[in-house]
């Protein structure tokens, strides 16, 4: 049976909710086809005699159904994703072919369109939306939790769900000393990487006695896998400008900038959409909220550097300069743009401040630890059953992350697996990795700090047992020699040594010097780089070395990769007791280097065997070994 009655769902005045649909259109929902699943359904309730409205219209009492696009959802791995309400399904990898049966079958006949519910891996059981699935139950949203309703290109909306109220308040209600008070009693901690109180860092920046001051929202996102930032600018831009705006008048800057990555064209697209239509309102201007302070913003395009993200970088690539580190101090709240005052925060951090303004310091203060309270964002990536963007408060342990919120560690096939878990790469090329033994670790500034790691931007890359951890180091390294501005020369030749270093181990050159050198090349790399990305850099490798030292000496001394992923090290061989003769590797090798009858143990031909790990993905036995 393909559909069930859904329940009559009534609105708080007793008369039937309004009818609305929602598709998903953050990046990952876009690129799956959101866009072609929202015109269709425009077109196909329209021949069904649906009243529909495509607007934001609070006045409308006609009771027309509203159907809108909204940012990222968070649930990347199944989109695209429609969400119906007031009943609250959450339907998942819609496609355009699937329109018609929800038009007819919900949106016209009241029931449920089973085949296109979540199934919950470990329970079977159909979950009906948000309130039912386990990756969502697990979070708090708060940063999020307008993304995925509210269209981000209609201010509106956002006006109408309170937002710029706090903004509104900070110029009209509070003076600057409140502001920055407040932000400090929070506790609130910068969520770009190093973690530093914002609230100190706006009162450096009020007190310093020049009279132009500039705020720099840092939206450069450079980490492998991360997209959190991304899915706050196009899910809920406003919220990010708003926040900038509090800032701006904490310190009280006149001009603010948001320096987005240029790979993110539809975060740019929906921010300056933001900044035209808070303008349009009066919220920014020659006088914001008629207060008669003028405040000005700009939206600028990255230079798609990822030493940019680096606050320095970023100033003097804002002032066209090439991107590259400077020393501090002095820091940029004391000089920065142009040499005046200036703050840079990131995009999450400028967001939880409007929460803050709004509902206070205390408020803030009941989710977190102590000393990381609030929430934060991480993008929840590589060998997990549920990737996407997830919000925990600080203090949530790795394991509730991942097998709770994830739903556990996948094989190379895809499926659940129950001991798979080797290690999870928290802070993306600046962070270091996790393993077993920080399972019921909480995930907070400190602790992390404490296990060699850092919270980083929010990027969590899970890995399975058959992750080489020598090879992940290597990718690491491999990014940030590249994206090394090349100013100093611990990072610039550091880096590029380190990485040769590794591919010594991985194809087989290397010894016991190798592993002693690339030890103390990364201490020297850690110590004498001149910013955030050379000192850090080195972290993916030591952090590995401390963690699977007996990994990089199996590569080094055996000339071995335990998890069979250096092709230079591979020996694919058929284990006995597991084939069944069944032939279908042989089929499938490309240069024939499987012999074999059929119901017959096959043998793996060394001297023809290219190492190219197709025998090993065919076999359902799991007869492949060494590859």
């Amino acid at each position: 049976m393909s559909a069930q009655s859904l329940p009559v769902i009534n609105g708080s005045n007793g008369h039937s909710a309004q009818r609305r649909v929602i598709v998903c259109a953050g990046t990952g929902c876009v690129a799956s086809g959101s866009y072609k699943v929202f015109q269709a359904l425009v077109e196909q309730v329209r021949a069904a005699g649906i009243a529909v409205s495509t607007e934001f219209r609070p006045e409308d009492k006609s009771g027309a159904m509203r159907l809108n696009k909204s940012g990222c959802q968070g649930f990347c791995q199944m989109g695209p994703l429609v969400t119906v309400l007031p009943e609250n399904l959450l339907y998942i990898k819609v496609r355009v072919e699937d329109v018609a049966e929800i038009v007819s079958e919900t949106l016209v006949g009241g029931r449920v369109v089973e085949r296109l519910l979540y199934v919950d891996a470990a329970t079977k059981k159909r979950c009906r939306g948000v309130a039912e699935i386990p990756f969502y139950q697990r979070q708090q949203r708060f940063v999020l939790r307008s993304c995925g309703t509210i269209d981000p290109e209609c201010i509106e909306e956002y006006v109408h769900q309170g937002g710029y109220a706090a903004a509104k308040n900070a110029f009209l209600q509070m003076t600057p000393e409140q502001i920055c008070q407040e932000i400090t009693r929070s506790g609130l901690r910068g969520r770009g990487g190093g973690g530093f109180p914002t609230g100190r860092k706006w009162e450096a920046a009020r007190m310093q006695p020049e009279g132009k001051k500039y705020v720099i929202c840092n939206a450069d996102e450079g980490d492998p896998g991360a997209f959190m930032n991304r899915s706050v600018m196009e899910g809920n831009p406003h919220s990010v400008l708003e926040g900038l705006m509090i800032a701006a008048r904490a310190i009280g800057a006149d001009e603010t900038l948001i320096y987005v990555r240029t790979e993110y064209p539809l975060a740019v697209q929906r921010m300056r959409t933001a900044v035209k239509d808070a303008e349009g309102r009066g919220f920014l201007g020659a006088s914001a909220f008629g207060s008669g302070r003028p405040l000005r913003c700009e939206v600028m395009e990255g230079a798609g550097a990822f030493v940019c993200g680096e606050e320095t970088a970023m100033i003097a690539s804002i002032e066209g300069q090439r991107g590259m580190p400077r020393p501090k101090p002095p820091f940029p709240a004391q000089s920065g743009l142009w040499g005046k005052p200036t703050i840079i925060n990131n995009v999450e951090t400028l967001a939880h401040s409007v929460r803050i303004i709004n509902e206070g310091a205390e408020q803030f203060r009941k989710l977190g630890t102590a000393a990381s309270p609030g929430t934060k964002t991480f993008a929840l990536t590589g060998h997990v059953a549920n990737t996407g963007l997830v919000e925990v408060p600080f203090g949530t342990t790795l394991r509730e992350v991942v097998f709770d919120i994830g739903g556990g560690i996948t094989d190379r096939r895809g499926k659940v697996t129950r001991d798979g878990f080797k290690a999870v790469q928290i802070g993306g090329p600046s962070g270091g990795c996790l393993t077993r033994a920080h399972f019921d670790l909480p995930l907070d500034y400190d602790s992390l700090r404490g296990a060699g790691a850092m919270v980083g931007s929010g990027g969590l890359v899970a890995m399975n047992n058959k992750t080489c951890m020598v090879a992940i180091a290597r990718f690491f390294m491999d990014f940030t020699q590249r994206e090394s501005c090349g100013k100093c020369v611990l990072c610039r030749e550091g880096t590029r040594q380190m990485l040769a270093l590794l591919d010594d181990i991985i194809e087989g050159r290397a010894t016991g010097e190798t592993l002693e050198l690339l030890q103390n090349l990364a201490s020297a790399v850690q110590k004498g780089s001149l910013c955030g990305l050379g000192k850090t850099a080195p972290n993916p490798v030591l952090s590995k070395l401390r963690h699977f030292r007996e990994e990089y000496d199996a590569h080094v001394f055996h000339k071995h990769c335990p998890s069979g992923q250096c092709k230079a090290l591979a020996k694919p061989s058929i284990d006995p007791a597991k084939c069944k003769g069944c032939t279908a590797c042989a089929r499938k090798c490309p240069v024939n280097a499987i012999k074999g009858e059929k119901k017959q143990v096959h043998t793996i031909d060394q001297a023809l065997c290219i190492k190219c790990g197709v025998c090993a993905d065919t076999c359902k036995f799991e007869a492949v070994i060494g590859v």
